[in-house]
């Protein structure tokens, strides 16, 4: 068990720390099973799709998606915006961090929202494309 902790802190690139979201710079970026376009395209991602990176070599990133894989992606199609995705039905964005705030409004599973600041004490300041703002609890999104 040591041994494999030591492996994984090893490997964590120069500058990247675990827990190193961001999301993908544009529309119809292709994920891969190996660092090289010649590899195997697993899919293709959309432009916000929130990623953690996890190991960083050269002019490629290994990232885990939302659902859990991992892929890799050219180093330049990765954007410094972070970005979380709603993970359960519907999550109720607020006004405050605090379940008693009021609700400002609802989001369905499968959006992405913008991240508007650090996650503090389970819960995260999120925007909307819509403009519109508020917190959320990260036990409702990935990638803060």
């Amino acid at each position: 068990m040591r041994l494999l902790a030591a492996i994984v802190l090893v490997g964590l690139p120069w500058g990247v720390a675990a827990g190193d979201f961001r999301s993908i710079a544009a529309d119809g970026t292709p994920m891969y099973d190996a660092p090289s376009v010649q590899a195997k395209k697993l899919f293709v991602a959309t432009r916000l799709y929130p990623v953690e990176i996890l190991i960083s070599i050269d002019n490629w990133v290994k990232v885990r998606d939302p659902s859990g894989d991992l892929t890799w992606v050219e180093k330049k199609s990765v954007s410094d915006r972070r970005t979380v995705v709603v993970t359960v039905p519907v999550a109720g964005v607020r006004q405050g961090a605090s379940d008693q705030s009021p609700l400002e409004f609802r989001v369905q599973q499968g959006v992405v929202l913008d991240v508007a600041g650090q996650p503090s004490a389970g819960w995260v300041r999120v925007r909307h494309s819509d403009g519109q703002s508020g917190y959320v609890r990260m036990s409702q999104v990935w990638g803060g």
